[in-house]
């Protein structure tokens, strides 16, 4: 089963906090990569966290809480991309550096499957301010499937 933009948003809405949505996250894209061995290597999803004043420290620049928050919500969205659907999952761990600022600009943020078997799936995420392809900050993610 793939997963379509509309099922990733609904997705988005129904297992989130309320804050996360705050975020105002959207879904630019997901592919599902395949299936066999391996399958769900290079899944992915693109998720959009638009610029918001309310998001930027002191300085003016998107704050490092919120792009965390965007890799995490992405990679759930590349899971179930990979999965064909919501299963529950669990961050086990999460590294992200940051590269340079983001100010008065829109987010993509792109999760990639790097790896997934039965138990658990690794992903690669990288964060661009829109209209560059200079990495503004970079995460790496690993998640507990549980279901």
């Amino acid at each position: 089963m793939t997963l379509t933009i509309a099922a990733a948003e609904k997705l988005l809405a129904d297992n989130f906090a309320p804050w996360v949505l705050d975020l105002g996250l959207s879904v630019d894209s997901v592919d599902g990569a395949g299936s066999g061995a391996g399958a769900g290597v290079g899944a992915g999803a693109v998720l959009r966290l638009p610029w918001s004043d309310r998001l930027a420290r002191e300085g003016g620049g998107l704050s490092g809480q919120a792009l965390m928050a965007a890799a995490d919500t992405a990679t759930v969205i590349a899971v179930a991309a990979a999965r064909g659907g919501f299963v529950p999952m669990t961050t086990v761990q999460q590294s992200i550096t940051f590269q340079r600022a983001i100010v008065g600009s829109d987010v993509l943020v792109r999760a990639r499957l790097t790896k997934t078997g039965k138990r658990m799936a690794f992903a690669d995420i990288t964060m661009t301010a829109e209209g560059t392809e200079e990495t503004a900050a970079h995460a790496t993610a690993v998640y507990a499937l549980l279901g």
